[in-house]
């Protein structure tokens, strides 16, 4: 290989490479609830050009939080990070489809804290500082 075809190789694979390793997502799915029994959902984390962690929720056949036991008012999205800490991410968007039944739930946020684990409560209020005792969905360690 000469001087000229290396340098074109370099040039070449090293934005290949920053595509591929920001591009790069973790996926996991919410484990079966016995709060909500039919609620499925997946948690997709990737970085973005910040090298901060874009965290993507998606649920279906959520049921509506007022029609839970206790009632509540919102579902509040917590993220374990790798340092242990339990941080609010952010409140559930629900909408239900004209054509379907299925209530679905989404989140899009971003961070800088590593999330290990993410968990979904029914709260009262969505700025809760910590959560409570009724977990819906949660998945294993991401």
């Amino acid at each position: 290989m000469n001087y000229t075809t290396r340098n074109v190789s370099i040039v070449v694979l090293i934005p290949l490479m920053l595509v591929f390793s920001t591009s790069c997502a973790r996926k996991m799915t919410f484990s079966t609830s016995s709060v909500v029994p039919a609620a499925q959902g997946s948690v997709k984390v990737s970085r973005d050009n910040n090298k901060n962690n874009v965290i993507k929720i998606s649920i279906t056949d959520l049921a509506e939080v007022e029609r839970l036991q206790p009632q509540k008012k919102t579902y509040v999205v917590w993220m374990v990070t790798n340092e242990g800490l339990t941080k609010n991410i952010g409140q559930l968007n629900s909408s239900k489809n004209f054509l379907s039944k299925n209530l679905k739930a989404s989140l899009k946020t971003v961070s800088s804290f590593n999330p290990v684990k993410i968990f979904i409560t029914a709260e009262n209020d969505p700025g809760v500082q910590y959560p409570g005792d009724q977990v819906v969905l949660s998945t294993d360690l991401l």
